[in-house]
């Protein structure tokens, strides 16, 4: 069966989800083939930002100095100095599931892998480093547009590419995105994937390829 165009494939998925009360996230469930999972190399994890947007931006927390944090208050979504680091890593099982991704100066990652791997790694939510005395504005901005694939040991695996508040060409966008970045990770490209659905979070899926 050949491709059906990835507008044309959303734009069904849209019409054929009922309306519910919240805003239903869109998203791929990539079906992989042919590949040694237990493998860590043939395992993805990435993270994508995306042309048009999730629909709503990612949150971000950030672990720094106070002279990082004063540059960043303003557009990260949480910020954490390293003498906060004790209370946050108390409540840590609660507030990071609200995060979508975290960065923290270079200098605090022994700290945070001692206090908080435990939480954030089993999540793939381990900070980035970022050099200190920079300024990680932009990556913080690329960040709250971008989305996280994680495989993990898994044949199937699913990724959001927007919600139902965006356009069917805007979702199409994001698909392309995802999609041309999974391709070349994998061992034998598209030969790798046996199938590709698109579905919002409680409505039926529809083939893409």
């Amino acid at each position: 069966m050949p491709d059906r165009p990835a507008t044309e494939v959303i734009a069904e998925v849209l019409e054929k989800a009922p309306a519910r009360k919240f805003t239903e996230t869109v998203e791929l469930s990539v079906n992989l083939k042919d590949l040694d999972l237990s493998i860590p190399k043939n395992r993805l994890e990435e993270e994508v930002p995306l042309p048009s947007g999730r629909g709503r931006p990612a949150r971000v927390a950030v672990f720094g100095s106070t002279e990082l944090l004063t540059k960043i208050r303003s557009v990260a979504d949480v910020v954490v100095s390293g003498q906060e680091l004790d209370d946050f890593a108390k409540g840590a099982k609660k507030s990071v599931g609200g995060i979508d991704f975290f960065l923290a100066e270079a200098p605090l990652m022994p700290t945070i892998g001692k206090r908080l791997g435990v939480v954030l790694g089993p999540r793939g939510k381990m900070p980035r480093p970022v050099p200190p005395g920079s300024d990680p504005t932009n990556l913080i901005r690329s960040l709250q547009r971008s989305v996280r694939i994680r495989s993990k040991g898994n044949r199937t695996f699913h990724a959001p590419v927007g919600n139902r508040t965006m356009k069917a060409e805007e979702i199409a966008k994001n698909v392309d995105a995802v999609l041309a970045r999974i391709t070349s990770k994998l061992e034998r490209g598209r030969s790798n994937i046996e199938s590709v659905y698109v579905k919002t979070t409680m409505g039926p899926a529809v083939r893409l390829w």
